[in-house]
This record gives C-alpha cells, structure tokens and sequence, in this order.
C-alpha cells in the first residue's frame, strides 16, 4: 500500500467507515440543533457545533492550500475563532452539516486522484501528505470530545454488548 492509498483508508474511517472508533459522520447523526448546540452546565468545554465548525475550517483551509486558492493563514485569525458558531437553528445545523460533508468529499476526490509527488508537495511549510495525516488526527481527536458529549448529554446510542 502506497502513501496515498493508505491516507484514503485513514481519510474515510475517519469520517464514514467504523475501524478502531465510530466515524466522525455516525458521532453527528441523528443529532439536533439543540443537542449540537449543548454544552454541560457550569462548562467551558465546547459543544458538539463548536467543534464541527472549528473541523470544517481546518478542511476548508486544507482544500483551499491544495488547490492554490489559499496560501496564509488568514490575518488577525486565532484558532478560537474557528469554533464559533453564528445561528443555531435546525436548518443552519443542516447547513453545517452539509458543508462538513462536501468538503470532506472534495478532499477525499482530490486524494483519491493524487500523484505521490503532488502529496510530497509543500503547502506551504509542510507537505500535503503531513497535513492529510494530521487531519486525520485531528478528526479522530475531535470525534471522541463529539461523543463524549453526546453520552454525557444522554444522546450517543446504546450499543449492544458481544457476549
């Protein structure tokens, strides 16, 4: 298995394909604005919401690199700002949704079309294959604070025992 073919297998169990820990995209289903938008009392932690959006910046800032549209951090950003979530209605939660998907798939056809020497590529200061294996981290990371609030909300699923 080459370089790119193992960053597709990490790309889509991180995000549709249940190996080792639910998938980003099974943590997130079934869930409503309300529950997304939930954070436990007296917390500072952030919400289910909070951290699709701060996943969907760093996706958007990956595909933006790779394809030439982006090439600075954007000026006066911190990495706080990333969670912010401005309207929290069902519909702008489908939207986030929505866009979490597309730009996972638009990597994912980028990846899956990819030269090893367009993965050696830097983007800026790393290359792409060190940014695709570090998002892929950084879902996972971010998939077990989604479900830990989803338990501690009483919304993750009960799964049956193996006896």
């Amino acid at each position: 298995m080459n370089v790119a073919q193992l960053l597709l297998v990490g790309w889509d169990a991180s995000y549709v394909e249940e190996d080792w820990y639910p998938p980003l995209r099974d943590a997130l289903n079934g869930l409503t604005a309300e529950q997304a938008a939930w954070r436990p009392d007296g917390s500072v932690v952030n919400t289910i919401w909070e951290n699709v959006n701060h996943l969907i910046f760093y996706k958007e800032r990956l595909l933006k690199r790779w394809t030439g549209e982006e090439t600075a951090y954007p000026p006066g950003l911190v990495n706080e700002d990333t969670f912010v979530v401005e309207s929290r209605t069902e519909e702008a939660w489908r939207q986030t949704l929505a866009r979490l998907d597309a730009v996972h798939n638009s990597i994912r056809g980028l990846l899956a079309a990819a030269s090893a020497e367009e993965l050696e590529r830097q983007i800026p200061d790393k290359p792409l294959d060190h940014w695709l294996y570090n998002l892929l981290v950084h879902d996972a990371y971010h998939t077990g604070a989604i479900i830990q609030l989803r338990k501690l909300q009483g919304s993750w699923p009960a799964r049956r025992s193996v006896d």
